[in-house]
């Protein structure tokens, strides 16, 4: 009796021993890549760098921890400038969560591969731009999910394609949107992360730019008391003012922003090999073109100041008159040029004026 009793307690510690053995195998091995890359990310307050083959080993299933990874293109011969300004933003959103979750409760991991590193990564995945953020869900645990699928971060343009990484490209999709934030990127995180704790955002101080900011601003100081009587009497002077207002109109009313924004090639190659100088329609434009407008509106304004405050001083009246008549073929034939411009870049534009018809 005591034999059969001490078998049945053996054979069940056996079959409890073996039952157990694989799932506590399973959560170890989980626990050791969450706790190596989450030791990672609090001693580098920074996102883990990754590639082909640690991107395979940190984002595969079984997994009971999120993975929060940016695919990006920071080579310079990509030309993905929206992947190089999100780059300071993503570093900022995993040293908040590094410094704010240093006991890991969130169970979220941050890293970064970039194409350079991880091009399989890139094919296997599907992707044909640059940057993506990608939101991998826990397959395991209380906080595993459905779908194994990862979520993707929607971001404002300015992409890279792959098909130009390919080629080296040099020139992007040219309508960039407004830079994501890292509280942005912050949010979507903590909205993905339900019943889970997190840390607050709060955005650390730039003390390079503080410290930057301040001496500028103690040196223009400093000039200020020093030179204040030398510089007075500018900023005094309305011709001063005038003239810096004209600049700024004529920058602006060239479609200065545009360019600026657009990012807008110089010229633009002509089919027979040529180079165009008026980008067709109007949402259309080129740097020089901008410079051209910029002239003609400058002569235009130039014209009328002078008509207005030059002009009437003139006390020979033949050659008051002969200055009249001049300034106003001048602006005639400007204006004449303007619109001719204007058709360039829609031949539907209906104003016309001699001698550009």
């Amino acid at each position: 009796m005591r034999l059969s009793s001490i078998l049945a307690t053996l054979a069940t510690a056996i079959v409890a021993v073996t039952g157990s053995d694989p799932e506590s195998k399973l959560e170890a091995g989980m626990q050791k890549r969450f706790t190596e890359y989450h030791d990672r990310l609090k001693a580098e307050a920074a996102p883990a760098v990754l590639n082909d083959e640690s991107f395979k080993k940190l984002v595969s299933a079984p997994r009971d921890f999120t993975v929060v990874v940016l695919l990006t293109a920071q080579g310079a011969r990509f030309g993905c400038q929206l992947c190089r300004e999100f780059q300071p933003e993503w570093e900022i959103v995993a040293r908040v969560w590094a410094k704010g979750d240093k006991d890991g409760l969130a169970r979220t991991l941050f890293a970064t591969l970039d194409f350079a590193d991880g091009r399989e990564t890139f094919i296997s995945l599907g992707l044909q731009t640059a940057p993506v953020l990608l939101f991998y869900p826990p397959t395991h645990g209380p906080h595993a999910v459905s779908s194994r699928e990862p979520k993707q971060f929607e971001f404002n343009g300015g992409f890279v394609t792959r098909d130009k990484i390919y080629r080296d490209g040099y020139t992007l999709t040219e309508d960039f949107g407004s830079l994501t934030t890292a509280d942005m990127v912050h949010n979507w995180i903590v909205g993905m992360l339900p019943g889970r704790p997190h840390p607050t955002y709060r955005r650390p101080l730039n003390f390079l730019r503080l410290a930057s900011t301040f001496t500028i601003l103690a040196g223009l100081g400093t000039i200020a008391y020093n030179a204040g009587h030398y510089i007075m009497p500018v900023i005094q002077n309305r011709q001063f003012w005038a003239m810096g207002t004209m600049i700024a109109m004529l920058l602006f009313i060239s479609g200065h922003m545009f360019n600026h924004i657009r990012k807008v090639p110089y010229v633009i190659p002509a089919k027979n090999g040529g180079i165009t100088f008026v980008a067709t329609g109007f949402q259309n434009q080129t740097g020089i073109e901008a410079q051209i407008v910029a002239v003609l509106c400058a002569i235009m304004s130039f014209c009328v100041i002078a008509l207005v405050s030059r002009v009437p001083r003139i006390t020979n009246r033949r050659t008051q008159m002969f200055t009249v008549l001049s300034i106003v073929t001048v602006m005639t034939v400007t204006n004449s040029f303007m619109l001719h411009i204007f058709r360039m870049k829609n031949a539907g534009y209906p104003f016309v004026m001699p001698p550009f018809m």
